[in-house]
């Protein structure tokens, strides 16, 4: 799907190679985001291109995409992996919903500079597809609709590849998990009743989920369909014919910790105010303290301005283990004030929560009760 763009998208490595690092809160090596690049891209040439490898492939170019969007935005490099995410993404048909890398924000960017900047149609088409859905996050039921015919496409471009299955079984259960309407639930499960699906191949991320859901339509439980109690008994016999089951890692996510890391450090600063992790922690703690002594809407503005800077902290390090945690308590935060840009903050946080982290205890919490 992707491979004329590989090519140009390793010469554009090579010409990473040549620039200097900026000096920014990120620290991304041109050095080492060609050497992912490159990696990435001699795998898939060994293995002729499998759709996994297209997604490591992708994740390379997200990578070096959200460094240069941090780093250097003027730098004519910018421009080259705008272009490249929104193509190679188009044709990977990225979805906010499956994908784990955390750059919904570059992928927005980069169709948004598409969109702007490009005359070519083709492009302007991949850069209107991306949009849709990267702008679909406060609309459920469609971005549930997105991701199910996303993930519907890649299969039949990809047919039996197991990465592509278990992608369009996450699709369908996302859905679920997000709009709580159950003609999702009851796809998920009759896509993974199929004798082809890879059942003990299941992503631990969402897999141990649907099988429980699979056992309460087997045993009966009150709200599951006749067709949800038929297929999730066939999924079940499945797995017990398997015994112990075997998960795989997502693939999407594995190339971050070379540039990303996964703690942000305690000496980098985020948001308008420039504040650090411990910063924010204690801006939570003060900013609730001060509404509790009755300060009201006269400090949205500071809330508002900490909800900022933990979106920053995602942009740079997306798998920080306090981000979840802050952005349920930032939220909580916001809903104490009455001005619209607290609601509007409060709406982003809680959106990016439950999307690009359902599988947090916050994220479980905030899904269970939407």
């Amino acid at each position: 799907m992707i491979r004329a763009s590989s090519r140009a998208a390793l010469a554009l490595a090579l010409a990473f190679a040549c620039l200097a690092p900026a000096s920014a809160t990120l620290q991304a090596d041109p050095a080492t985001l060609y050497a992912q690049m490159q990696d990435a891209y001699l795998k898939g040439s060994a293995h002729h291109w499998t759709y996994r490898d297209q997604l490591y492939y992708y994740a390379t170019i997200l990578n070096a995409g959200r460094a240069y969007s941090l780093q250097h935005p003027d730098d004519p490099a910018y421009a080259d992996l705008a272009n490249l995410t929104v193509q190679i993404g188009a044709a990977l048909r990225y979805d906010p919903l499956t994908n784990h890398d955390g750059a919904a924000w570059w992928v927005r960017e980069a169709a948004a500079y598409v969109q702007k900047h490009s005359t070519d149609a083709a492009m302007l088409a991949d850069a209107e597809q991306l949009l849709a859905r990267t702008n679909a996050y406060d609309e459920p039921q469609q971005l549930a609709a997105y991701a199910d015919e996303d993930a519907s496409i890649t299969l039949r471009a990809y047919p039996h590849d197991t990465d592509a299955l278990n992608t369009q079984v996450e699709a369908d259960w996302r859905a679920w998990v997000l709009t709580k309407d159950p003609k999702w639930r009851a796809l998920a499960l009759q896509r993974v009743a199929q004798p082809y699906f890879p059942a003990g191949n299941l992503p631990g991320s969402f897999g141990e989920d649907l099988i429980t859901t699979a056992r309460s339509a087997k045993a009966g439980v009150a709200g599951y369909s006749a067709a949800e109690k038929a297929n999730g008994t066939t999924f079940i016999a499945r797995l017990e014919k398997l015994g112990t089951l075997r998960t795989i890692a997502s693939v999407q996510g594995q190339t971050h910790a070379a540039i990303m890391g996964t703690l942000a450090p305690a000496d980098e600063y985020f948001g308008p105010l420039g504040v650090s992790v411990l910063g924010m922690r204690n801006q939570l703690d003060r900013l609730n303290k001060m509404l509790d002594l009755g300060w009201g809407d006269r400090i949205s503005g500071d809330a508002v301005n900490l909800e900022i800077a933990i979106d920053d902290l995602h942009k740079v390090y997306p798998r920080d283990r306090d981000l979840p945690s802050m952005l349920a308590q930032v939220y909580a935060l916001l809903g104490r004030f009455g001005t619209t840009a607290a609601h509007d903050a409060a709406t982003q946080a809680k959106t990016l929560l439950v999307v690009e982290y359902p599988d947090t205890p916050q994220g479980r919490e905030f899904l269970k009760g939407s």
